[in-house]
């Protein structure tokens, strides 16, 4: 338990100041409570003797807090007894919120950890673990439930009640659990009235419960067998059902070409884990939540829930309470699903696992696969990470044999790896015959492609109809006043006026036809964006169904489901979009993918930029060639030379590993790195407070000579939401060796009016 001298002195200087304190109340038991807002404790409270059988570690309590002895919300982290030698008294809880624990003492230690390695508040971390649905118990209404007081039922037939309260009165006494009110009145065919009578009489018991409105219809879809594994999924699949039966922890990275069956693997590992009465969670990116995901896992097994951003509070408040009572034997859902509440977890999957929106980029800013890797210790069980491009942080430490490796070489059913070409973007600049974004090879293959009633998807990471609008008589760029960066043109979807979109802060304004600055009437929009694509897809192949998807049009719920859908069906010949069309697809009638340019992530200024450009070229690649109909690739762009583009063309990821990791040395995998980030409105003050937070890092870290700085310096976009960004690199050789400093840091450290600064260890983005 926390020591009550060590926190509370801080509200009461003087004994006599707990107006709260209660003489009668003796040295029992205490809990530890801490909140999500500052002060964020731990500090311990005395538990009545009313409560001690209902509270927990894992529960929210009431609890007064301050000399104004306000009540605030916090989460019960443990319980003991009190310390009879403490100076001070302890204040009582209010109340227990919960009936039951939200956490698992696993769970609550794996918050800790998180707390700990994420140099976050406690109660910060808890509050994201926690949905806010489960918190405000959404969906749910209190219920009153009666059942026959105690020694009711043998005296039954001496007491004398009128009919309709008799009929009660034995309808409650056959029945060992509670009934809700409701229930009961109807199954006796009377109203309240007679529920009431008997509780004043004190022959029924009253109870409130909590419960939900309504129970959501799940889509069940029709049960499919198992697909006949060939002998490297058969491989691999034994070495994840050997690693479930040790009972121990072991990470198993399954690296496997696109199309080589991943996921029937996964499944088949699962069905074993069910069959034994344990659970799985299964993790992937948002964008893979797809249909055909959902239907896949709903076909093989009987309770599946699947967890999304577009879940109301309540739909994410049924599926917690339903995991949580061990209804459900796989869960699938993104990053936040890690949290799931199982009580007997068997197997934690993450596909994918090199995708950065495994990230969370708000407090806490943790990683799922870091977690998730945290929580199979904490549990004693298997962690299956999949990905055809693993992140080399992964492929390292199976490299290094912290990880164990297994691979699927190659597709299933036989079927090759698509044809994969360069088309040399310097080359075709100004050929005659080569207008707009789609060069002439990539256009002849295109009509090919549709001649023979094939498919086509067309990537480029870009949204909007042009990426720039500059003037060229005086050369200035047309940029948002909030961020500094350029505006992106956008055309209107149906009528109305062209617009200039900023999309780091939502900034509009209407698209200039004079310069700004000085008044030519010479504008000039340059840059492809997937609108101007799908203009000129559809002017170059009319008459062609064409769609497209991005973040512009992907915004109504379930647009995603219905665009795939229409694509799967072969309503539309060509598909059109960012990145979200990259990855999750498995369309056999696709036999030709073009990536438009494959440099618009290549040159960031970001020490990950081949990796994920490799990795983007790669998994879209692997939408084609997945059915009989076999299939190409053309990949456009200005440096077909570069050893992430040529390692893509080849489908070879162990090349390309080789060429990158050595270039890596100093950066992760082989360094830790934690990302210091200062903004402020002042330029010149957050400039000044950046410089003095790094000057505070170097003068505490004196023991560790492998500590290395980089910065401060401007970040690579330097102002955003008008605000000034520095920020600084802080590179050491061990994980979580900074931690402790950093802590420290964080408690000394002030701000200054109108600066912030943030911590984000394991930075995914430099930007």
């Amino acid at each position: 338990m926390a020591s009550m001298n060590q926190y509370q002195p801080q509200f009461f200087t003087d004994p006599e100041d707990d107006l709260s304190a209660d003489d009668d109340l003796s040295p029992g038991q205490a809990v530890t409570v801490i909140f999500s807002e500052a002060p964020g404790g731990p500090f311990d409270y005395l538990v009545p003797v009313e409560l001690q059988d209902s509270i927990s570690p894992g529960q929210r309590v009431r609890v007064p807090l301050g000399k104004s002895n306000r009540l605030v919300t916090g989460y019960s982290v443990a319980v003991g007894p009190a310390d009879p030698k403490t100076p001070w008294k302890l204040k009582p809880i209010d109340s227990v919120i919960d009936q039951q624990p939200l956490l698992s003492s696993n769970m609550l230690e794996l918050t800790r950890w998180m707390a700990d390695y994420y140099v976050a508040g406690w109660g910060q971390v808890l509050e994201a673990v926690v949905p806010a649905g489960v918190r405000s118990s959404a969906g749910t209404r209190m219920v009153t439930f009666y059942q026959l007081a105690e020694g009711v039922a043998a005296e039954l037939e001496k007491i004398k009640l009128p009919p309709k309260q008799r009929r009660v009165v034995e309808l409650a006494a056959g029945r060992q659990q509670p009934t809700p009110s409701r229930q009961l009145a109807e199954e006796a065919g009377c109203t309240q009235a007679p529920l009431k009578s008997l509780e004043k009489k004190g022959l029924l018991v009253a109870s409130q419960l909590r419960v939900h409105q309504d129970e959501l219809a799940e889509q069940v879809a029709g049960r499919e067998a198992p697909l006949e594994l060939n002998s490297d999924q058969q491989a691999a699949l034994s070495v994840i059902q050997q690693a479930c039966q040790r009972g121990e922890q072991q990470t198993v990275l399954l690296q496997g070409v696109t199309g080589s069956g991943k996921t029937e693997v996964y499944i088949q590992a699962i069905e074993q884990v069910v069959r034994e009465g344990r659970q799985a969670i299964v993790l992937v990116p948002e964008i893979s939540l797809t249909p055909q995901t959902r239907h896949r896992f709903r076909s093989r097994f009987d309770q599946v829930a699947v967890l999304h951003s577009h879940l109301t509070n309540s739909e994410r408040h049924w599926h917690w309470r339903r995991i949580a009572n061990g209804e459900v034997q796989v869960v699938v859902g993104a990053r936040s699903a890690v949290f799931a509440p199982t009580p007997r977890l068997g197997l934690v999957v993450l596909d994918e696992e090199h995708e950065p929106s495994f990230k969370q980029e708000t407090i806490p800013r943790y990683h799922a696969r870091d977690v998730a890797l945290e929580r199979t210790k904490l549990e004693g069980i298997p962690l299956v990470l999949g990905s055809a491009t693993p992140s080399l942080e992964s492929w390292q430490r199976s490299v290094e044999g912290d990880f164990t490796l297994a691979q699927l070489p190659r597709r299933v059913l036989g079927r090759p790896l698509p044809e994969v070409a360069t088309i040399d973007l310097r080359n075709e600049f100004g050929r005659s015959g080569s207008r707009g974004a789609i060069s002439q090879p990539l256009y002849q293959a295109m009509r090919q492609a549709l001649d023979q009633q094939g498919q086509v998807i067309l990537l480029l990471n870009r949204r909007g109809f042009s990426t720039s609008i500059q003037c060229p008589a005086c050369g200035n760029v047309v940029r948002c006043p909030k961020c500094d960066v350029a505006l992106t043109h956008h055309k209107p979807s149906s009528g109305g006026t062209d617009r200039a979109l900023c999309h780091y802060c939502e900034h509009e304004s209407i698209a200039p036809e004079t310069c700004p600055d000085c008044r030519a009437d010479s504008i000039r929009y340059a840059g492809q964006g997937t609108q101007r694509l799908e203009a000129e897809v559809r002017a170059r192949f009319a008459g062609v169904p064409c769609l497209r998807m991005d973040s512009d049009t992907m915004r109504r719920p379930n647009s995603h489901e219905q665009a795939l859908a229409r694509f799967r069906d072969g309503e539309v010949r060509i598909l059109v979009g960012t990145q979200m069309i990259a990855k999750g697809l498995d369309f056999p009638g696709v036999t030709l993918v073009g990536v438009v340019n494959a440099d618009t992530s290549l040159h960031f200024p970001d020490f990950r930029a081949a990796e994920r450009t490799f990795q983007l070229v790669t998994q879209v690649a692997g939408r084609t060639g997945r059915g009989d109909l076999g299939g190409r690739v053309l990949v456009q762009t200005f440096s077909p030379g570069h050893p992430a583009i040529q390692a893509a063309v080849r489908h070879e990821y162990e090349t390309f590993a080789d060429k990158e990791l050595p270039a890596r040395v100093g950066f992760p995998p082989f360094t830790s790195v934690v990302r210091l980030i200062v903004r402020g409105e002042d330029e010149q003050r957050t400039a000044d407070f950046a410089e003095h937070l790094v000057n505070q890092v170097k003068g505490q870290v004196d023991d560790l000579p492998q500590l290395r700085t980089l910065g401060p310096a401007p970040a690579p976009i330097t102002r955003l939401r008008d605000k000034y960004r520095f920020h600084a690199l802080l590179i050491s050789e061990e994980p979580g060796q900074l931690q402790p400093m950093l802590k420290q840091l964080v408690q000394q450290e002030r701000n200054p009016a109108g600066i912030q600064w943030v911590i984000d260890v394991d930075p995914m983005s430099l930007l």
